[in-house]
């Protein structure tokens, strides 16, 4: 979709919602790496605008998932977790208009925190909510606190996946190929890690990393709550720790890791202690990988997605070599964390 062709969509959408008129240019923001984000200035306010990516909104049960996300958002809410919400239009979070799904929200100053730049400080405010965001529903009548599933398992085709970015001759091939076994590993650790985790499920934001932390004077905002769900609080926990100490951007801080298990725990701690026996977690990374490869391939909505997916491909596998090459530091340091002693 072209740029006027957005403008007159969300121009559309703001008068069908009561929004008033645009009134001035409507600009891109950087967001996220799958929506697009749209500030928009009308006679009634100053609004942030999401659209939701077409090729994930016709995936099976996104729509269900979406609705789910909604309901923990109204939670938080509630619970006065400082996170910025969908506005409710019509009696609806999400909105539709000409085949297009879209998020409204009140326009938050504020700014995201460089990766490189982030302190202690941050990094235990940031455990402080996660830790929050877990302890909501915790008593024993919600049904969501004894999960009693299967461990899910990752069950990519690496080979295949070579093989295919090999035949289209694809960038991406040189990549996948060298690092083959190296995945195939990474996706194993990540299943064994799996298996380990307590049968424990709560309120959770798995996609509560740096960049979706909004900072005004100091004060957090949460944004992109679409990822809220039910989910284990140990594996998110833990993920969520080494990507705030760095190991996104390959150069982790174990002390911004304690930070966080600090802040977290002072709000919520469920006794589990083992954090290092399942360090296979943050291989996570495999299932975005394999996300990115997809895209790489041409299953995406425009070849600036495409070229996304293309790049996105090598960030991930030079992380997921970085996770292997600081296995044992990042064991020792949690084995180490005094908060967790037993």
């Amino acid at each position: 979709m072209n740029d006027s062709a957005i403008d007159q969509l969300i121009a559309d959408l703001m008068t069908k919602c009561g929004l008033g008129a645009v009134l001035c240019p409507i600009e891109p923001v950087s967001g996220g790496l799958m929506h697009k984000m749209y500030r928009v200035s009308t006679d009634s306010g100053l609004y942030a605008v999401k659209h939701l990516n077409p090729e994930i909104m016709r995936r099976e049960g996104v729509h269900d998932n979406y609705r789910r996300a909604e309901e923990i958002e109204c939670l938080m809410e509630k619970e006065d977790i400082p996170i910025i919400p969908a506005l409710t239009i019509l009696g609806k979070k999400m909105q539709h208009i000409n085949g297009n799904y879209f998020y409204l929200f009140h326009w938050q100053e504020g700014h995201i925190t460089n990766w490189n730049h982030i302190s202690k400080e941050m990094c235990h405010t940031a455990g402080n909510i996660l830790g929050r965001m877990h302890a909501v529903g915790q008593h024993a009548d919600h049904p969501w606190n004894h999960s009693c599933k299967k461990p899910e398992s990752s069950n990519i085709n690496w080979l295949e996946y070579v093989q295919k970015a090999s035949d289209a001759k694809n960038e991406i091939a040189p990549v996948l190929n060298d690092n083959v076994q190296l995945l195939i590993y990474a996706e194993k650790e990540l299943n064994r890690a799996r298996t380990l985790l307590p049968d424990i499920m709560c309120i959770s934001d798995e996609d509560m990393d740096p960049k979706n932390i909004l900072w005004d004077q100091g004060n957090p905002w949460v944004i992109d709550l679409e990822c809220l769900d039910y989910g284990n609080p140990v594996s998110h926990a833990l993920q969520l720790a080494l990507q705030w100490s760095g190991i996104t951007t390959c150069s982790i801080d174990t002390e911004k890791m304690t930070a966080f298990f600090e802040g977290y725990l002072s709000a919520y701690d469920n006794r589990f202690r083992a954090y290092s026996d399942v360090l296979g977690l943050a291989y996570t990374w495999v299932e975005w990988l394999e996300y990115n490869i997809q895209r790489a391939l041409g299953l995406c909505a425009d070849e600036a997605e495409r070229n996304l997916g293309i790049s996105e491909v090598r960030n991930t596998v030079n992380r997921i070599k970085y996770i292997q090459e600081m296995e044992k530091t990042i064991k020792k340091a949690l084995d180490s964390l005094p908060d967790l002693v037993s």
